[in-house]
């Protein structure tokens, strides 16, 4: 199945130098050259992911994110300046599932986005059985969390993060360990993203009566927690 990626920029140069990388790795695209543009283009036919630039006119990229954010979870990777920590570390709590820094090789853009269209592919093998442990389920085939029964919206990458801690209960993952499992190896990105989507997972899960949905242990990393009801 063909993949379609919107591309939000306002700096038509970049908009042309993406389009040209997606084309060569077989991925359709759509433009758009702010956050106005892009809500209208995706209300009217929704790509399979967004690649968002933070600092635009008349809408930024963070507010974009929250937008889209209240409507689902439609794969976002943000483009963000290399001075703009702050900014990546927010987009990513506000549910964007990765980022690049400006300047920035396009055929990197290209490899996180493949990443994320990966994770998000419903057209993986049938898994037998769900995976889940105390209040907490997960639908592998349907990429659905649910705690108690009620589902519980996450992202692409904050799906696959709590499948990775489900899978093996009982250990703890570093945050090297964290990154390989959801970029592959070789992906540059801080500890503070993995913490901010550790942060996300707690926060939504805390909102459905789930208070101990991971554990921390400092020095060596993160395992799913008993996920009890508060």
């Amino acid at each position: 199945m063909t993949r379609r990626v919107l591309i939000v920029d306002d700096d038509p140069h970049i908009r042309e130098v993406l389009v040209f990388a997606f084309a060569k790795a077989g991925i359709e695209t759509a433009q758009a050259e702010d956050g106005e543009a892009a809500l209208a283009a995706i209300g009217q036919d929704a790509p399979d992911l967004v690649v968002l630039d933070i600092n635009m006119p008349r809408m930024d990229g963070l507010e974009v994110c929250r937008r889209l954010r209240a409507q689902g979870d439609l794969p976002i990777l943000f483009l963000s300046s290399r001075d703009d920590e702050l900014d990546r570390v927010l987009g990513i709590e506000l549910g964007a599932d990765d980022y690049v820094v400006k300047p920035f090789s396009p055929r990197e853009v290209v490899a996180r986005a493949q990443a994320i269209l990966r994770r998000s592919a419903r057209d993986t093998a049938p898994v037998a059985e769900p995976m889940g442990r105390g209040g907490l389920s997960l639908d592998l085939d349907g990429w659905a969390a649910r705690w108690q029964g009620e589902d519980v919206a996450l992202t692409v990458t904050e799906f696959t993060l709590l499948r990775t801690l489900a899978a093996v209960p009982t250990r703890f993952f570093s945050r090297d360990e964290l990154i390989d499992r959801l970029h592959g190896p070789g992906f540059a990105i801080t500890d503070r993203t993995i913490d901010s989507h550790v942060r996300n997972l707690r926060r939504k899960f805390a909102e459905a009566g789930c208070d101990s949905l991971v554990e921390t242990r400092a020095g060596v990393g993160y395992r799913l927690g008993p996920c009890t009801p508060a």
